[in-house]
């Protein structure tokens, strides 16, 4: 590959060897080493992959024990180890670093037109105790496993002794150093590395809202650490710090939990609309919709995450006065995730709306993210709260919101990045038939729990009454075309690395300026420093470019 000329700012030149990410130093110590962030966005990619695998096999072992009413799969200990731990892996360690780690940390510095992230080495270390939580967690799963629910819920963290509550409360405390390490990383890098010409106004949405999502990481995992460790200590050493016998207090236990563990909602989904923002636009062909409004949609969502932890707890005896206030707040919240979903809609509206894959993806994070918001409704009013919540309701919103959300987002952004990420395209109709495998797959799934909920089924039990029987009949059926929807994409995606056709450089005519450096990407990511000379999504100064060049063909 022949070298690249350029001009440095002396106006001396200087030679730089075109090579991309792929193929710099390719053995395996130079990548556990690295400090590109692209090589460690897929390394991240790789280790999440892993732990959705492991996630989903233990979703599919619960599905499999709710197929008959009787618990006649699993025992019951063992089942309530199982969903505690598919609840600890998919949220620790697949849902919050999801979008972040992997497309944040690859995209981020070549959005902004930076070389790379502004701590680099921090970017790895925060690789590495991600990497070291998980490895604790599953030794906590292959030695015993843990009983309490994801949620640790006190007193069975603190009393129970035939359980992993330690070893795993440290796997989610090391992992939370990763969360505080990214964003971090990324608000400095944001703040202090954007091109030239790239003003606040100018970024494109997807850096708007891991922006949020990072101030979310910084300000709220160090308060999870903090309860995670106190845990700990009452279980070890016996410090009354929640169990009302020694002069503590339950409730306690409940504010810090759901503190962080609200705003973590926001931590796995706020990227994810960055996703779907520029997902929309590129496939319609048209600037976002009130691009400032939205851009405000993503710091409001930040802020009002923190003051809405507690419509958790409307039946654990909070005050009433509490509770109203509490239901306020949370309906509040609903506004700036609303303002998105009306300017996506009035963003397509008149637009040259195309239905590739990422696209469709797009589409189903619109629709299932909207019924997780809106059952959401009904769980920030008390009445409705206290008949729904510990039911197979929650179940349901939970999973339409950050499933059926946060997850399509996930798989929107990988299929409209990898062109880039790799330089080859994948099998359009295959991933187009994945896409609404996976939408039809998970409606059949979770919309029946919406209807088990509501007629009073308890969650987080192994057996239930026979009337249940044939709704969570669909639910597992439900569960098996999912599974095959998520796998699909990992069988032609790997394929493609090999066989696919060869991207180019911006093969969806995107604006941004990650497309405007070859497939994969550079090294260095640019030959020379871009410079921002027009606003975010301007397809007509895209157009003028492609004249620009004819001309000088010509």
């Amino acid at each position: 590959m022949s070298d690249t000329i350029v001009l440095l700012p002396d106006q001396s030149t200087a030679r730089i060897p075109k090579r991309n990410y792929l193929t710099q130093e390719n053995g395996l110590l130079s990548w556990l080493l690295t400090r590109d962030h692209k090589r460690i966005g897929i390394l991240y990619l790789i280790s999440i992959s892993f732990f959705f695998l492991l996630g989903g096999s233990l979703a599919g072992l619960i599905r499999l024990e709710l197929l008959t009413p009787q618990s006649d799969l699993l025992a019951t200990d063992t089942y309530n180890k199982v969903f505690t731990m598919h609840g600890v892996i998919m949220i620790f360690f697949f849902l919050v670093p999801s979008v972040p780690a992997t497309l944040g940390n690859f995209f981020l510095p070549l959005m902004i037109g930076a070389k790379d992230l502004a701590l680099p080495k921090m970017n790895l270390a925060s690789w590495y105790m991600y990497m070291a939580g998980g490895l604790l967690a599953l030794w906590a799963m292959i030695t015993g496993g843990v009983d309490t629910g994801w949620t640790f819920t006190t007193p069975l963290s603190t009393h129970f002794v035939n359980t992993n509550v330690i070893t795993t409360g440290l796997a989610i405390f090391i992992s939370g150093f990763s969360s505080i390490f990214t964003g971090l990383n990324f608000i400095v890098t944001i703040h202090k590395m954007r091109a030239p010409g790239m003003t606040w106004f100018r970024l494109p949405l997807f850096v708007w809202s891991n922006y949020a999502a990072s101030v979310l990481m910084v300000l709220g995992t160090p308060v999870l650490g903090i309860t995670l460790i106190l845990v700990v200590l009452e279980r070890t050493v016996g410090i009354g710090i929640f169990d009302p016998t020694k002069g503590g207090d339950p409730l306690l236990f409940q504010h810090l939990f759901w503190f962080y563990s609200h705003p973590a909602v926001y931590i796995m989904i706020l990227p994810g609309m960055g996703v779907i923002s520029e997902v929309i636009s590129t496939f319609s062909r048209k600037r976002v919709f009130g691009y400032t409004a939205v851009a405000f949609s993503s710091v409001a969502i930040a802020v009002f995450g923190f003051f809405v932890w507690a419509h958790h707890m409307f039946i654990m005896g909070i005050s009433n006065y509490a509770v109203l206030v509490f239901s306020l707040l949370t309906m509040l919240v609903a506004v700036p995730s609303a303002i998105k979903i009306f300017n996506w809609a009035l963003t397509l509206y008149k637009g040259s709306i195309t239905f590739e894959t990422p696209m469709i993806y797009a589409f189903g994070f619109m629709g299932l993210f909207t019924i997780g918001g809106m059952t959401g409704v009904f769980l920030g009013t008390s009445g409705t709260d206290i008949h729904l919540t510990e039911t197979y309701f929650i179940v349901a919103h939970f999973h339409f919101v950050m499933v059926g959300g946060m997850l399509m987002a996930f798989l929107a952004g990988l299929h409209f990045w990898w062109p880039k990420m790799t330089g080859r395209m994948y099998p359009e109709k295959v991933s187009q038939f994945a896409a609404v495998v996976t939408f039809i797959g998970f409606n059949l799934t979770f919309f029946p729990q919406f209807i088990l909920g509501t007629l009073g089924m308890p969650r987080r039990y192994a057996s239930y009454p026979p009337e249940f029987q044939v709704l969570n009949v669909f639910s597992t059926a439900g569960a098996t075309i999912l599974g095959v929807g998520y796998l699909l994409p990992v069988l032609y995606l790997t394929w493609s690395l090999k066989y696919g056709a060869i991207a180019g450089d911006n093969p969806w005519q995107a604006t941004g300026l990650e497309w405007q450096t070859q497939s994969p990407p550079l090294t260095e990511n640019f030959t020379q420093i871009p410079i921002m000379d027009h606003e975010a999504y301007d397809y007509e100064w895209l157009e003028r470019q492609k004249e620009k060049e004819v001309a000088s063909v010509g």
